[in-house]
């Protein structure tokens, strides 16, 4: 046997073992819970946590076993579609500028429910959970949707700048306003006391566009985006996942879901930072619902005393949460470049397998916010056609009936549950093949590119099974 085959089947073997060993050590008979969310589920949840392991295992060990380059002509496949010109994106930007002064105008004159007034369903169902998914889909819809690039080249015009920025952001910056702005945004979303308050969101969100107007007049409307415009460096990094794909000529085409990442460069420490705080803050956002996250502040999680008593407890989760998973991540590429005897940069290595982060922020998105877009989202259509509570009927759906059941009994739970822990499943698998094709990159060697990958799959199949405990654990809420 070869010195790569010894390699290769010494790796296989490794992971072999660490998969037994965790499919023995997960208890599968008492995680069954029945919380909030009414989950009774068919079969006890270890048996899922360790499907979910072995599902991920399983498809590193395919993937070590693949030529490479069987792996980089399936990445290569497209499908051309048609051109696609983008001359009208600046009138759809002033159309969505639009409407989002007027959304903001709900906030402070509508109604004080959140539930009644369309800005906070709008921002937190339709934008956030909704178009997230569009964008991980279909391609750069913000590009078209952002309310910034309309009036900005209006003003432009009107002021005879041009495209040319008055100012010019140091290289050095990289992207680390728009982190720093992302976590302001994940504060007031998972720790302020009233993120759904309509008067309360409609000042933090005017505030916001006015701040972002301003910063791309003095930056360019491009450098800003860039590097401070947190909402459109999140949805950039979620396009690259879509299976739409739009070339230089613009003309469309279909491609696999993740074939666009494997052509990004590698990201700067504050690209890194940017997405695994994307994917720390969602995780977060569903275990500071759990018992156990509660019950370690000595919080009863029946007798819930409301966001004000957790505001510290939750900053410093958030924060921990974020530090914890970069620590273990960089740690993972660090072994992984040791263990192939990789010459590498380690910041090149990090800033390529970063990206395959990407499949798996965007499975737990859809699996946090799915019960949110099915209900909010009904909420968010009966709002729109009265949007300031004066008993108007614009679009007809004033009066339509909520149908709250869809996320509620016995039936709904098993297909919810499902599709929820079935996505994040699926996105910690093209995980490990988006992974797989960077290692290839950075190692043409398969003994080399298997060996690297190793510590990443664990710390991949330790967050499927962390992902699909929090989906099953009692939460309150």
């Amino acid at each position: 046997m070869s010195g790569g085959a010894v390699e290769r089947f010494s790796s296989i073997t490794l992971l072999a073992c660490f998969v037994a060993l965790l499919a023995f050590l997960l208890p599968s008979p008492a995680f069954a819970h029945a919380s909030d969310r009414g989950h009774v589920l068919l079969l006890p949840t270890g048996y899922y946590l360790v499907g979910g392991a072995f599902a991920v295992a399983v498809s590193f060990l395919v993937l070590a076993l693949l030529p490479g380059d069987w792996l980089d002509r399936f990445w290569r496949r497209r499908l051309p579609l048609f051109a696609f010109s983008d001359n009208a994106s600046a009138v759809y930007s002033l159309i969505s500028f639009a409407g989002f002064a007027i959304l903001v105008a709900t906030g402070f004159f509508g109604s004080r429910d959140p539930l009644s007034n369309p800005l906070p369903l709008v921002i937190w169902t339709l934008l956030w959970a909704g178009v997230t998914l569009l964008q991980g889909v279909f391609g750069d819809l913000w590009s078209w949707l952002n309310p910034w690039y309309g009036p900005w080249r209006l003003a432009s015009r009107l002021f005879g700048a041009g495209d040319e920025p008055a100012c010019r952001l140091p290289q050095w910056l990289g992207c680390w306003p728009a982190v720093l702005l992302f976590f302001a945004f994940a504060w007031f979303e998972l720790i302020d006391p009233a993120p759904d308050d309509p008067a309360r969101l409609a000042l933090a969100a005017g505030l916001y566009w006015l701040l972002t107007f301003l910063a791309m007049l003095a930056f360019g409307y491009r450098g800003w985006s860039r590097s401070g415009e947190f909402l459109t460096v999140f949805f950039a990094m979620v396009a690259r996942f879509a299976v739409v794909e739009r070339n230089e000529t613009g003309r469309l085409g279909l491609c696999w879901p993740g074939a666009k990442l494997l052509a990004a460069e590698p990201l700067p420490t504050s690209g890194i930072a940017f997405l695994l705080l994307a994917l720390s803050s969602v995780s977060f956002d569903g275990l500071s619902k759990t018992f156990f996250w509660l019950g370690l502040f000595g919080i009863n999680p029946l007798e819930f005393p409301g966001r004000t008593a957790v505001i510290g407890s939750g900053t410093f989760g958030l924060v921990l949460t974020f530090l914890l998973l970069a620590a273990v991540f960089m740690l993972a590429v660090w072994l992984g470049q040791r263990l192939a005897g990789s010459t590498q940069a380690f910041g090149d290595a990090a800033g390529l397998l970063v990206w395959s982060i990407v499949p798996i922020a965007l499975a737990y998105h859809v699996a946090h916010y799915l019960k949110s877009l099915l209900v909010d989202g009904q909420y968010a259509l009966a709002a729109l056609s009265d949007p300031f509570a004066l008993g108007w009927n614009l679009f007809g759906t004033a009066d339509m009936q909520i149908e709250a059941g869809i996320v509620a009994g016995a039936d709904s739970a098993w297909w919810l549950w499902n599709v929820q822990a079935g996505a994040i499943i699926l996105g910690h698998v093209l995980a490990v093949l988006v992974a797989h094709g960077f290692a290839w990159r950075l190692h043409p060697q398969s003994s080399r590119a298997a060996l690297s990958q190793f510590p990443l799959t664990v710390l991949m199949i330790a967050y499927t099974v962390f992902g699909l405990w929090l989906l099953a654990t009692p939460t309150v809420g």
